[in-house]
């Protein structure tokens, strides 16, 4: 198959105005934080972009001081239409600053500009105005509370580090259209573009302490989740952490809605269009270097054609580009960190050592970042660790099943339930299958598909509660008696 050779064509970094140290967003300010600080790092070049505050207990208590004072004085006085005007200023910011923001979110998570720019970016703004269409409209929405619907106060969230804006939007913008006030705590990882995002909420005027953004590491996420002035929590990471959060709040009054981990399977049935079924395997899991809690991470094709499948998936493997980040011929960028790196390096070692059959594309990688080449592993089985295991990375594993039943059932064969795919031409097979998988979103004929008026969220280790949609605002407010 013949290769075509692309010349480099960078987007310029002169767009993002880097300082060399950031505070903590506290009250409408940014403040030096009473804790250590820590680096961010590129992870396409190691180079250390910026230091960055790490919040201590006493600036999450002020953090969240400062959200209560907005919560009660301000915003929960507010009218619904005037908090939806913020949104809409917000929104609009995003858009006309979404150059800035997509070579930011470049730099710091390693994940291809063109992602950034077409899909992370558009969709963050995307939230915001969707959400502002809601703040004035909440008592039609069928909510608790029905006509009347309160919101619960100060919220906690915690964000990951695999897409740090849109998870951002995903979190901020119900929280603040239904009335809430809000202290988020972006990844250790990748913390420019919320500190950016701070930027935006002086510039939209938003009342102080409405928005307050406090960067840091496990610690700063735990006082966050035990401080007795959180109402609500929000948190999108791992399963273990997840969990550790549930145990946390136990017993408390505190809500909360966790978005975790995820193992899901893309089934090819042998009447697929095996070309749009293989794009679509592609986008499933090297889509942002498999950093994707909902990553087609099993492929699970009908035995009849997995010669076939495999074979076409291979070739076009060979023609995805990895490198500079900033490139925007590049396809798979670089792994979000070493700690990252080594967990996939580590579990694709025990794939092959229990027997797996691994291949990779054999592209030259550069040899500064932290970077894996897009592999599959083939003859896997439901017992190796890969095919059970997050690996959260550019990992395939394949597995073939005869039957639809058959396929059902290894679908099912895992603690995860956040998503899966469906490739095949009958409509009334992928409304049965969607029937019988345990996923919270099912996509058929398509994968990674996201809009900010569908609900997205998981079921089993996965998580509970809903993002996205009218489904989303729920976990924000309660009845007027509870």
């Amino acid at each position: 198959m013949p290769k075509f050779e692309y010349a480099p064509a960078p987007e310029s970094r002169a767009v993002v105005d880097l300082q060399s140290s950031y505070g903590l967003f506290i009250n409408g300010e940014f403040t030096d934080g009473s804790g250590t600080s820590f680096k961010s790092i590129s992870p396409a070049t190691e180079e250390v972009l910026a230091e960055v505050s790490a919040a201590s207990e006493a600036d999450i208590d002020n953090a969240v001081a400062a959200a209560r004072k907005a919560y009660t004085r301000v915003w929960s006085k507010m009218s619904g239409a005037d908090r939806g005007k913020y949104l809409y200023r917000i929104a609009r910011i995003l858009q006309e600053r979404a150059r800035e923001f997509a070579v930011l979110e470049t730099l710091d998570n390693g994940k291809p500009i063109k992602e950034s720019r077409d899909v992370d970016i558009p969709l963050a703004a995307a939230h915001f105005f969707y959400n502002a269409g809601w703040a004035d409209k909440l008592g039609y929405a069928a909510l608790p509370g029905g006509a009347n619907p309160q919101p619960h106060g100060v919220v906690g969230q915690i964000i990951p580090w695999n897409f740090p804006m849109l998870m951002l939007a995903w979190k901020i913008a119900p929280a603040l259209a239904t009335g809430n006030t809000v202290v988020l705590k972006p990844a250790e990882t990748t913390p420019l573009t919320a500190l950016l995002f701070a930027e935006v909420c002086q510039q939209a005027d938003l009342p102080p302490g409405v928005v307050n953004i406090v960067t840091g590491a496990g610690p700063t996420g735990q006082a966050i989740v035990d401080h007795p002035g959180i109402d609500k929590l929000a948190f999108t990471g791992s399963t273990g952490v997840g969990k550790m959060i549930a145990r946390a709040i136990s017993g408390t009054r505190k809500k909360a809605t966790l978005e975790l981990g995820g193992k899901a399977a893309n089934i090819v049935f042998d009447d697929a269009p095996i070309d749009q079924a293989v794009e679509g395997i592609v986008r499933g899991i090297f889509f942002n270097q498999g950093h994707v809690c909902c990553a087609g991470s099993r492929l699970l094709v009908q035995e009849t054609i997995a010669d076939e499948v495999e074979s076409r998936l291979k070739r076009r493997l060979e023609t995805l580009r990895v490198g500079d980040p900033l490139d925007k011929n590049t396809d798979v960028g670089a792994i979000n960190s070493r700690a990252q790196l080594d967990r996939i390096i580590a579990l694709t070692d025990v794939g092959e050592a229990e027997g797996a059959v691994r291949w990779d594309n054999g592209c030259e990688l550069p040899s500064k970042g932290f970077w894996f080449r897009p592999t599959v592993f083939t003859g896997v089985t439901q017992t190796h660790r890969i095919a059970q295991e997050e690996v959260f990375g550019p990992v395939l594993s394949v597995l073939t099943f005869r039957t639809p039943q058959e396929a059902v059932a290894k679908a099912n064969n895992t603690p995860y339930g956040l998503s899966a795919g469906i490739w095949t031409e009958k409509g009334s097979r992928i409304l049965w299958m969607a029937d019988q998988l345990k996923a919270g979103v099912v996509w058929a004929n398509t994968f990674n598909q996201f809009d900010p008026t569908s609900p997205f969220g998981g079921y089993k280790e996965s998580g509970y509660g809903r993002e996205g949609g009218r489904h989303g605002l729920e976990p924000y407010v309660k009845g007027t008696l509870s």
